[in-house]
């Protein structure tokens, strides 16, 4: 169990920054069928009771799977306020929370901060501002999480997702210039960037620094290079699965963890190719909520295919008989 501070699960670093450790779920966002695709709030809350009850450490809100750029700021802030209130109500008032931005500039993505301080959120999650994509140089990207991280009243989270900010990329040199700031605390890779892992780790103690997977597939080799978890949307579904790799992994039955771990790569590869659409109406089909609830906020299309539909029920449902036996297990 390879880690830069003997154990991520036990002292300084446990206590220090214990919310940036094991499985983040990036919560979907539910929304209702009238003209304007107001959240449909009686889904959302009961979608935020099933993930924060099956043990999952943390919840991101408006990430990519939660469509963030369809968001308004005060929407954002009630999902976080509700989040708040349905964690309370089940006993974890300390449940960390995460609130993504998409702000456009560093005024705006400031503003998001702000807001979630203000509604009860633990971490801001900031992704690259991508509009002017040709002028971002990796000094203006870095330059730009400083500033952020300056004026931020919660601790900023690095969102590396070069997909969806038109190739930008934090590469290892800006990340060791941005983990030097007391206000940065952590990264979450959806560039499948595990050498960045790697040499993060061997830098920086995770009481300082966090790196995080941004897919479950890779779980075990961002542990086993000093990682602290995972954000994977897979949770959305099969949460106790994603946790029992973790877990597993951290208790040293590197078998058993391993078996899970390649059930896991075969579920994770039907959310990724499926897009935020597919997992959207997946998760909305196996959960068995309502139809209405399962499309994304326009012009997103629908996830209508029915050759689609099929392939991706397939392609999940891998991880079923594992996520029953674990609910099981749990009762």
């Amino acid at each position: 169990m390879p880690s830069n501070e003997s154990g991520i699960t036990t002292g300084a670093a446990a206590s220090a920054m214990p919310s940036l450790q094991g499985i983040h779920v990036p919560s979907l966002t539910f929304f209702s069928e009238s003209p304007k695709q107001e959240i449909d709030w009686p889904t959302q809350t009961k979608h935020l009771q099933f993930l924060i009850s099956s043990g999952i450490h943390g919840v991101v809100l408006a990430g990519t799977n939660g469509e963030a750029i369809t968001l308004s700021r005060s929407e954002k802030a009630d999902l976080v306020r509700a989040t708040r209130k349905t964690a309370n109500d089940l006993g974890k008032n300390s449940f960390p929370i995460s609130l993504g931005t998409s702000g456009t500039s560093t005024r705006d993505v400031i503003d998001d901060c702000v807001t979630a301080k203000e509604a009860g959120a633990d971490f801001a999650l900031v992704l690259v501002p991508s509009f002017f994509h040709f002028a971002m140089t990796k000094d203006a990207i870095c330059d730009f999480f400083e500033e952020v991280a300056d004026a931020s009243p919660v601790p900023v989270v690095i969102y590396n997702f070069p997909g969806v900010a038109a190739g930008l990329n934090v590469d290892s040199t800006m990340l060791d210039r941005l983990a030097k700031h007391e206000n940065i605390v952590g990264v979450k890779l959806t560039c499948g960037g595990i050498a960045k892992v790697t040499r993060l780790s061997a830098t920086y103690p995770t009481s300082k620094f966090c790196a995080l997977a941004g897919q479950s597939d890779w779980l075990i080799p961002a542990l086993s290079v000093g990682g602290t978890g995972c954000i994977t949307g897979v949770g959305n579904l099969y949460p106790r699965s994603c946790v029992e790799v973790y877990n597993l992994y951290l208790a040293g039955k590197l078998e058993a963890a391993q078996k899970l771990q390649y059930t896991l790569a075969i579920s994770e590869l039907g959310f990724g190719d499926g897009g935020i659409n597919g997992t959207k109406w997946v998760v909305g089909e196996l959960l068995n909520y309502p139809q209405g609830s399962r499309d994304c906020r326009r012009p997103y299309p629908k996830f209508a295919s029915k050759d689609k539909q099929d392939w991706i029920l397939q392609q999940v449902r891998a991880l079923e008989a594992d996520e029953a036996r674990l609910l099981k297990l749990s009762k």
